[in-house]
């Protein structure tokens, strides 16, 4: 579905991507892991077509991604940010809905999509009128998701969406992520430094440093079996405070504890 193909990125002079190759296939969940600043959200922003690389190409669907199919790639794909990235002029349903009339959808079908999605992320539908800055940061994120999904891309991109909630409503949207990417079976690639919730939601896990790729596998091949020193630091600097990634598979939410 998605292909990084020698791709090189730099900003001024410092480089950020280094001659990487990566693939996603149709349908999989994979989690992008890595301390900051090792390229996570760069290469989001590479298939997004935000960024175009130096060196390398990004196909998608088959094809080279071009200047002229940018608009057509990104309808495709929906994107969510840590803070939601909500308007704040525009209630929830406004948010929600905006790209659906950009592209001219009839009202009746923006109306029913929209009930399809509050149902499906548990939205209470009274929120719906309501601004961002009346919303928890749980509900804002709930509002991004639903704004993401509501052309029903092929491709879905998050960008560290949990990373400023509180325990409590993390845990509650992490296991409604991943019953919806159950569900929908949408090619998902999501960025995280945090590796239980890696754990938790990939069907498969790559682990970046400094603009390249250290490892790539199923999370228990990757505990069990690290490419070399950087990688079980990492591991082990992680299972120093997170009992649940003592060894195994993480059957649980990896903010299961904050219900206690």
């Amino acid at each position: 579905m998605i292909a990084l193909q020698a791709i090189d990125k730099s900003f001024g002079d410092q480089t950020v991507i280094r001659d990487l190759d990566l693939c996603v296939e149709r349908g999989q969940t994979l989690v992008l892991i890595g301390p900051s600043g090792c390229g996570k959200s760069t290469l989001l922003r590479l298939i997004l077509g935000l960024y175009r690389p130096d060196a390398g190409s990004v196909v998608f669907d088959g094809r080279a991604l071009e200047h002229q199919d940018l608009r057509q790639v990104r309808r495709r794909c929906g994107y969510v940010i840590q803070d939601g990235g909500l308007f704040p002029h525009l209630t929830a349903a406004g948010n929600i809905t905006l790209m659906a009339r950009q592209v001219g959808w009839p009202a009746e079908r923006v109306r029913t999509r929209l009930a399809t999605l509050s149902e499906m992320t548990r939205f209470p539908t009274d929120g719906l009128a309501r601004y961002p800055v009346e919303l928890s940061g749980g509900q804002q994120q709930r509002v991004a998701l639903m704004r993401a999904l509501m052309l029903d891309p092929d491709v879905l991109l998050f960008d560290e969406p949990l990373g400023a909630l509180d325990p409590m409503v993390r845990y509650e949207l992490q296991e409604d992520l991943r019953r919806i990417f159950r569900e929908l079976h949408k090619t998902t690639v999501l960025v995280t430094h945090d590796l239980a919730e890696a754990g938790y939601f990939g069907d498969r896990l790559v682990l970046m440093r400094e603009g390249r790729i250290v490892q790539d596998g199923r999370f228990e091949q990757i505990l069990r079996h690290p490419a070399d020193a950087f990688v079980a630091r990492f591991f082990q600097a992680q299972r120093g405070h997170r009992p649940d990634l003592a060894g195994g598979e993480t059957a649980t939410s990896p903010t299961a504890g904050a219900r206690d």
